[in-house]
């Protein structure tokens, strides 16, 4: 539960006074921008974010070292582990059919926003060969018991399709206020088949030794680790969503996106919501760092000794990247900067350095670049690719991409190094 999550950090900011859910919330998250917010009165609610906004605090929950999320997310989604039903969850304390969403202390975050945003919320649903999804989606709300959910042409969208085209409804469970490993799995990209549930219990057992456990919910896996937790059906009716501030702190355009309508609601004694500021830090962790594992693989699938990838916050935790390689040959900067941007295809630039350089480091990293770098032998420029259709300045999705080789040439590695004692 979040309450015992957010106890255990010494550095969180506790707002005991009451604060609106319309932008005065956006404002103390801005202020604290890596440090957890507890709101003590959102409307007569609890409220918290910037929960996972460093890297740092995600390692500690995890039990391991900052260095050390790559390679845990990396096992977790190469080894998928059953998740164990139980026989009861703490959400079921509270079962309500009568509550209205615009009475929830569901945020709207920026001015123009269409609405009050459902942010940190995740949606499970199974498919008619018991494949079980979980994922990432903002919901707009509409009234009492409607919201607008943005689907993109994924898994989820998948689902909802096929049901829709029959004219039917997509049975679902949305949730709010998961611990970080649930988060993660559920933000990550597999393959149809592979469930997020399977991943995020991969990584309870890497980081506390016992596989996630579930409660069924109306033939649905609900994960018992969750404050909040929604029975909705997804509508085969569409309508207006937006606008929204996306992770690169703009907003994105209205589309038409379908109708979610909730039918009842569980929550834990004393719940408290989760709100995950768009474009905030913790919004840059939660999706950018399940995209690090895929730059990792595809890169060390040009080059065997790749020692960390890193998407930068100035980038906003997508566009921008760092990797750390070891050379075996001369052109591996190169093939590394091509793989990346495979790896992730919404990347836009990437530095890639030799491994006496801090990628979690800025200024070492300029410095390589500063030393290490000829913009006419060691740039690469791909013009007129896909990138992301977050990116404001690409148009129609189209970018340039860049890489920079900030290498040492291996036939004159000493020239380059360091002064040390």
């Amino acid at each position: 539960m979040l309450r015992e999550i957010i106890e255990r950090f010494d550095d969180a900011v506790v707002v005991k006074e009451p604060v609106s859910k319309e932008l005065e919330v956006t404002r103390y998250l801005l202020k604290y921008r890596d440090r957890p917010v507890l709101f003590k009165d959102v409307d007569g609610w609890e409220v918290a974010g910037n929960i996972w906004s460093t890297r740092e605090r995600i390692a500690s929950y995890l039990g391991i070292e900052r260095e050390e999320i790559l390679h845990t997310m990396t096992k977790a989604m190469e080894n998928p582990e059953p998740y164990r039903t139980v026989d009861g969850a703490p959400f079921m304390a509270n079962s309500i059919r009568d509550f209205s969403l615009r009475e929830l202390p569901i945020p709207k975050y920026y001015p123009q926003d269409g609405g009050q945003y459902f942010t940190s919320a995740m949606v499970i649903a199974k498919d008619e060969n018991g494949f079980v999804n979980m994922s990432f989606h903002r919901m707009m709300v509409i009234d009492e018991k409607r919201a607008a959910i943005r689907l993109v042409p994924r898994h989820l969208y998948a689902m909802w399709k096929e049901k829709a085209e029959e004219g039917e409804e997509l049975d679902v469970r949305i949730v709010v206020g998961n611990p970080v490993h649930l988060l993660i799995a559920g933000a990550t990209s597999v393959a149809y088949g592979v469930s997020e549930l399977e991943i995020a219990s991969a990584m309870s057992r890497i980081s506390f030794g016992k596989p996630l456990e579930v409660f069924d919910l109306g033939g649905i896996p609900v994960p018992v680790e969750t404050d909040f937790v929604f029975e909705a059906k997804i509508l085969p009716e569409l309508t207006d969503e937006g606008p929204f501030v996306d992770i690169t702190g703009t907003y994105d355009y209205v589309r038409k996106q379908p109708v979610v309508v909730f039918e009842r609601m569980h929550h834990v004694d004393e719940p408290i919501f989760h709100a995950l500021l768009p474009g905030g830090y913790e919004h840059y962790m939660l999706m950018g760092l399940p995209k690090e594992p895929q730059i990792y693989a595809s890169v060390k699938r040009v080059v065997p000794k790749v020692h960390g990838v890193r998407l930068t916050e100035g980038g906003a935790m997508w566009l921008h990247a760092v990797v750390s390689i070891t050379k075996q040959h001369d052109g591996d900067g190169k093939n590394a900067i091509l793989a990346a941007f495979a790896g992730h295809p919404s990347l836009k630039h990437v530095v890639v350095v030799d491994e006496d350089v801090d990628i979690y480091d800025d200024r070492d990293v300029e410095w390589a670049i500063a030393t290490r770098f000829q913009a006419d032998r060691d740039l690469v420029v791909i013009p007129n690719a896909r990138g992301s259709s977050l990116d404001p300045s690409a148009e129609k999705s189209l970018t340039a991409k860049w890489g920079i080789d900030a290498t040492k040439p291996l036939d004159r590695k000493e020239e380059f190094e360091r002064a040390r004692l």
